[in-house]
């Protein structure tokens, strides 16, 4: 197959599929609305993959929300539904809607919604909007805040021309037309599904209010499944009025009482989102970058593969010199920052008669080559560029021509065009099967090329050659993240075995042990001494174990994490990674500069919060996959991000940055506590499962502990405000929620209902 329909659906791997596949065969995701272990496996997912859809748009949740749909289509219908229209009165002129003629045909459809409510619609051309400006931006207008809403495409699914981004700020300082002509608050939509399909688009370039887009057109797969991003602080002026499950905080259902869902994705996503297909989405960023670095290269790929086509198309003639296309295209393809990978044509004869694209489609088929014939779903565009007065497309209704169907020529007359477009996996070959099947089906011999012309485009990328050149763009979230930064410890150490609290009995409180865990749910490591560092114990929890999805590892989830024995190593400068049956390896302590590219940066959650990370590289990737049996890789916290305690203690002068860990940099267990726990497993081992009695350092090391303690009453700790341990002073921040990982025998990762039956009978259910 020569596939050069791209623009309507780009192809998907097999490797993405196989590793979708493996995922969901391996994995259970159930409803993200309920709160079992399957449920919220699914919804940290979907959280993922909402940040890396905003990652690769160079946003960031503080500024952009995500929120799923069926389809760029469905993305569209939403802002038209929701969009706070004003009809006039007689103090003040209504809202307008206003779109680029070069739009889709789902962009023109707000009308429909538009149409009753007062509001005018405005098509504009492409020439008026920069033809009209003013000098001079007009600015937010304070007194008039009439809403309106611009339309425009990244770029056009017709021609592959790409208008500026610049445009949206732009239309936003009301220094374009048509918003320097109209007083008000103008806002943006920019229709981003065809330009994302093969090309970079940074939001912090283009702070359009809305951008709508449809991932088959990115990835292939999966189908049926597109996004809204809208600003932040534009998503409140959003009027909804449905309400469907999910997207409500509270309602009534024998009053008319409803407040909406406080968050943005849950307020717009009625009912349950496509949540497996939601989870193919991250398996299809994946493939992307692993097998083609980034959309710059995409971009200059699929850019040279249309340019070279345009030129010898452009240049092709019949035996007696008539070109033999007619390409439609404002530019002769310079560019990728001006043109897209799509070439938009019609065929002549020998006579300089255009041929019907149906007769170019059928015959295509017989090459196994397919592209697609039509409008395109942008009838402002066809009517451009093939002339097609507003009469005529009234004819061409009369004689029986609707959209998609086979009337090519009515009159002689073309009511549409040829598209081939391409995408990454597109090759060479495939330019040069397109060309040889239009020389061989098309062209009058003898064939002959237009060589001045030729030249020309041949000169003209020479003199562009090097212009076009962009650093490739690294997948990040908007900073610069300095991997090789020291750290800065500071000069506090902990030593265990007979520091005391100087204000308590002599003798009676004692730290015991001391424990780090330097990736979390990991094995624990035992010290005597260890230097305290900005975070709490210098590397622990620094690093974490993330699955295929990027979603974070635990006990919870995964119980032979407990068997893996991460080492700090200070002489060499390492952490080792340590497991029964592997091979022992490490990864350096320090952040590394030299971690693959395409894993550099990457978002996690822990603990509901969002925290930036560190990719360890593929070596740890693929020790971690082996023994886990399923692919996972190793992240730390990046030494540029930052994260605070949600539970600041009452004495705490300043807020508290975390690690990796749940909710505060040490946790604690007193040994009398465990001591009781014990007592109350043994009353109960005649009524519970048939577990061996727990000695009390299994207990001790279930409860994944920094700090032991030796106390003098069981939970005693449960009313201390502070511990004083040598020279320094932790604060308590309150007590810690116990979950069924501490069921997880940490030396073989078995699980028992105990020591959380016994802990949950003590506190009346509440661990």
């Amino acid at each position: 197959i020569t596939y050069l329909d791209h623009a309507a659906a780009t192809l998907y791997p097999e490797s993405l599929v196989g590793d979708y596949c493996q995922d969901i065969s391996r994995n259970v995701y159930g409803n993200p609305h309920s709160h079992n272990p399957s449920s919220r496996l699914t919804h940290d997912t979907v959280e993922r993959v909402r940040y890396r859809v905003l990652q690769h748009f160079n946003a960031t949740p503080e500024e952009y929300s995500v929120i799923f749909t069926s389809g760029c289509t469905a993305a569209l219908k939403l802002v038209a539904e929701s969009f706070p229209w004003r009809p006039p009165t007689e103090s003040e002129a209504g809202s307008h809607f206003c779109y680029l003629t070069d739009s889709h045909t789902s962009v023109v459809g707000i009308r429909g919604v538009t149409s009753g409510r007062g509001v005018v619609t405005l098509p504009v051309s492409p020439e008026e909007v920069e033809n009209r400006a003013k000098d001079e931006a007009q600015g937010e207008d304070v007194i008039c805040q009439t809403p309106h809403l611009f339309c425009y495409p990244a770029q056009s699914n017709f021609s592959g021309r790409k208008y500026p981004l610049s445009h949206a700020k732009g239309i936003q300082a009301r220094r374009l037309y048509p918003a320097c002509d109209h007083q008000g608050h103008w806002f943006v939509l920019l229709d981003a599904a065809s330009h994302v399909s093969c090309s970079p688009l940074n939001l912090q370039d283009c702070p359009a209010d809305f951008i709508p887009i449809s991932f088959y057109k990115m990835f292939g797969f999966p189908t049926g499944l597109g996004a809204l991003l809208v600003r932040n602080d534009t998503a409140g002026k959003l009027k909804k009025t449905y309400f469907g499950g999910g997207t409500a905080a509270a309602y009534l259902s024998g009053e008319d009482y409803y407040v909406h869902a406080a968050n943005i994705s849950d307020r717009f996503e009625d009912g349950t989102v496509s949540f497996l297909d939601i989870i193919a989405v991250n398996h299809s960023f994946e493939a992307l970058y692993r097998m083609t670095g980034g959309m710059h290269n995409i971009q200059q790929h699929t850019f040279g593969l249309a340019r070279y086509t345009y030129m010898l198309l452009s240049s092709l003639c019949h035996g007696n010199g008539r070109p033999v296309a007619q390409i439609y295209t404002e530019g002769q393809f310079e560019s990728p920052s001006t043109q897209g990978a799509i070439l938009n044509f019609n065929l002549m004869d020998s006579h300089g008669q255009i041929i019907g694209y149906s007769q170019v489609d059928r015959m295509a088929c017989l090459f196994n080559i397919h592209v697609r014939t039509g409008c395109f779903c942008n009838t402002g565009a066809c009517q451009s560029f093939l002339g097609i007065t507003n009469q005529q497309m009234r004819r061409n209704l009369q004689a029986g021509h609707v959209c998609g169907d086979s009337i090519d020529l009515v009159d002689g007359q073309p009511t549409g065009s040829v598209r081939v477009s391409f995408g990454y996996m597109s090759t060479f070959e495939d330019c040069q099967k397109f060309l040889n099947f239009v020389a061989e089906c098309f062209v009058e011999k003898p064939v002959t090329v237009d060589q001045v012309r030729l030249e020309k485009l041949k000169a003209a990328t020479a003199a562009s050659q090097g212009l076009n050149e962009v650093p490739p763009i690294k997948i990040t979230n908007g900073k610069i993240h300095k991997v090789d930064e020291k750290e800065k410890p500071t000069e506090v150490s902990l030593r265990g075995f007979g520091h005391r609290d100087s204000n308590s009995h002599r003798e009676a409180y004692t730290l015991t042990n001391i424990y780090i865990y330097p990736i979390k749910s990991c094995g624990a490591y035992e010290v005597h001494d260890w230097p305290v560092g900005p975070l709490g114990l210098l590397y622990d929890r620094g690093w974490m174990v993330v699955n295929g999805n990027g979603v974070c590892l635990s006990q919870k989830r995964e119980t032979r994490l407990c068997l893996i024995r991460p080492q700090v190593h200070f002489p060499s400068n390492k952490l080792l990674l340590q497991a029964s049956g592997m091979d022992t390896i490490s990864v350096p302590l320090k952040n590394n500069t030299q971690t693959h590219t395409s894993y550099r940066v990457c978002q996690s959650k822990v603990c509901g919060d969002r925290v930036e990370t560190v990719d360890c590289g593929d070596e740890a990737a693929s020790w971690l996959s082996d023994f886990l049996g399923q692919p996972c890789r190793l992240i730390r916290q990046s030494p540029d991000f930052t994260r605070d305690m949600k539970k600041r203690p009452s004495a705490a002068a300043t807020s508290t940055s975390l690690s990796l860990v749940n909710e505060a940099q040490y946790l604690m267990i007193n040994r009398a506590s465990v001591e009781l726990i014990q007592k109350l497993m043994s009353s109960r081992q005649d009524v519970s499962e048939a577990d061996q009695l727990l000695d009390t350092q299994n207990v001790i090391s279930r409860f994944r502990a920094n700090l032991v303690i030796a106390g003098v009453e069981p939970f005693e700790e449960d009313n201390w405000s502070h511990l004083i341990i040598g020279n320094t002073r932790f604060m308590v921040a309150g007590l810690c929620g116990r979950c069924h990982m501490v069921g997880v025998d940490q030396d073989t990762g078995t699980k028992t209902k105990e020591p959380l039956m016994s802990l949950s009978a003590y506190r009346t259910g509440k661990v």
